[in-house]
């Protein structure tokens, strides 16, 4: 491709490509009222332009809805199929780093090269054929029929796809004919979209079931598992119930995926994946559910990968320069079980110290590992439309609960949410950034903390200081808590303060957001 008389290199082509993702980003989308069911019709025009009807109804779909859960479920389902000899592709959101995290063949992200081949060929079509009454696809529309593109090309034995949001008027829903459906743990979450209750959520996912096509769901609220079941019953859908796997049943092996809820989501992928198996005609022999799992299973199981979920790393900088120990401690929980899910998980590391099976073998050779001290600090951000005041208290009590105290809990605006989906490189820290929303997150910490020692809640303006960092960028500093106005300044202060203190080992747990999980793993592994 030429720009300016010179051949552009990869990277030039693919921030190229990211330009036109990002064209696609509308403040509609950003609400996604789309899964409201806003001309959901189009994406069969879009099936029609990119000639994508008939390769869809070929695939043989493991499609999988839920609150929580989700994008583990499907992951482990791939590593199991995977390890049983098929050729796998998996679609999940959102992505952390790079956008092309979101479509994995055989467990692997698609290179640069598929990707940008397979991107505008779907971008130029629809861009040659759309019009007012049929406009180009919002954002995650156009990676949901990127997916079925790649997958129909790479011809892969089985796709899994992840819902985005919802799931009667998500992209992916435009699959007709699924193998076998999912649905994760239900609970609280977009509510703004999905309903108030549980119920009103319950019958938005199952909007993925179809007619007389099996389906799998995990112990759900009495509320919730009605809904599924009505919903099921009108479509003679044979729904069951997947109960979580026996940590028997892995012969004495782990789990990949850390934390006691994925015992859960690896028995609904297990549910989800025999009835696959037996559905396209590879039944497994003398599958005794109450004993081991095959091999293959157990494969799956305990070698499958997912970035920022129960994920545990090493701060490289404080690690090569030899100036202090640092680790974060990651997971994109974001609705208030989840969030205590994720509380238990970094109660249960930091407690027992136990992470350094986790770590690389430089830090296990380490002879003074286990007798230094510790100090957990929290750093934060959730998207505006989430309760804090359902999020942080269940964090803070959960970990309490467990003997974990934080030292200090740190807010900060993320550094990008989808004004530039995955590119090359960190975008620029706005110095004008409007901090109130971190403000308020402070409010409720700080009253959290001075209701839980006894005390009455306080003005936080009154007793807080407004101070600039060596960058020259603003900080607010509280009793227990801190506000940056840049992600960048706030890991810099951890790595000075873990500088000025290396007989003290420092456990940040990062947590609230998978954009802001996305964001710190950029800056942790340049």
């Amino acid at each position: 491709m030429a720009k300016g008389g010179s051949v552009e290199s990869v990277a030039e082509r693919y921030e190229s490509m990211l330009d036109a993702l990002s064209s696609l980003i509308t403040k509609r989308s950003r609400a996604d009222k789309s899964n409201k069911g806003d001309r959901f019709d189009l994406l069969f025009d879009y099936l029609k332009i990119l000639e994508l009807e008939d390769a869809i109804s070929e695939l043989k779909i493991i499609h999988v809805a839920g609150t929580k859960g989700k994008g583990s479920t499907c992951t482990f389902a791939e590593s199991i199929l995977r390890n049983c000899g098929f050729r796998t592709g998996l679609f999940t959101s959102p992505h952390l780093i790079d956008v092309r995290e979101r479509f994995r063949l055989d467990g692997v992200e698609i290179s640069e090269e598929k990707f940008l081949e397979y991107f505008w060929w779907c971008y130029d079509r629809l861009k040659a054929k759309t019009s007012d009454d049929v406009p180009m696809p919002t954002y995650f529309r156009f990676l949901a029929l990127l997916a079925f593109k790649i997958f129909a090309a790479e011809k892969v034995d089985v796709a899994i796809l992840e819902v985005g949001l919802g799931g009667r008027f998500d992209a992916t829903n435009v699959v007709q004919a699924p193998i076998v459906c999912g649905v994760s743990s239900l609970g609280y979450d977009h509510m703004e979209i999905l309903g108030n209750t549980l119920g009103e959520i319950a019958g938005e996912k199952a909007g993925i079931f179809k007619h007389e096509i099996p389906a799998f769901t995990v112990p759900q609220p009495d509320e919730a598992m009605q809904v599924l079941e009505e919903k099921a019953s009108k479509l003679n859908v044979n729904l069951q119930v997947a109960h979580p796997i026996d940590v028997s049943s892995l012969n004495g092996l782990k789990l990949a995926l850390e934390g006691e809820h994925q015992f859960l989501n690896a028995g609904l992928a297990v549910a989800l994946c025999t009835a696959w198996l037996q559905r396209t005609g590879h039944p497994i022999n003398n599958f005794n559910q109450t004993g081991p799992l095959p091999e293959p299973f157990i494969k799956g199981l305990t070698t499958a990968s997912l970035q920022g979920r129960a994920q545990i790393v090493r701060d490289q900088f404080t690690e090569i320069e030899s100036v202090g120990d640092l680790v974060f401690y990651l997971d994109g929980a974001h609705s208030p079980e989840s969030m205590e899910a994720c509380a238990k998980w970094f109660s249960l590391c930091t407690r027992d110290d136990n992470h350094q099976s986790n770590l690389n073998p430089e830090a296990q050779q380490q002879t003074d590992e286990r007798s230094k001290d510790t100090a957990q600090i929290l750093l934060f951000n959730c998207m505006s439309v989430r309760d804090p005041q359902l999020l942080l208290p269940r964090l803070m009590r959960t970990c309490a609960s467990h003997g974990v105290h934080f030292n200090k809990a740190l807010f900060v605006p993320n550094i990008s949410v989808y004004h530039k989906v995955g590119s090359h490189t960190l975008p620029t820290v706005d110095p004008q950034v409007d901090l109130s929303w971190q403000f308020a997150l402070q409010r409720v910490w700080e009253n959290l903390m001075q209701s839980d020692k006894g005390g009455e809640a306080f003005n936080t303006d009154q007793v807080c200081e407004e101070v600039k960092d060596d960058t020259g960028m603003s900080v607010r500093c509280c009793k227990n808590s801190s506000v940056f106005s840049s992600l960048p300044s706030a890991i810099k202060w951890l790595r000075d303060t873990a500088q000025k203190d290396r007989f003290v080992r420092f456990q940040v747990l990062v947590t609230g957001s998978l954009h802001l999980v996305g964001d710190v793993l950029r800056l942790i592994k340049k």
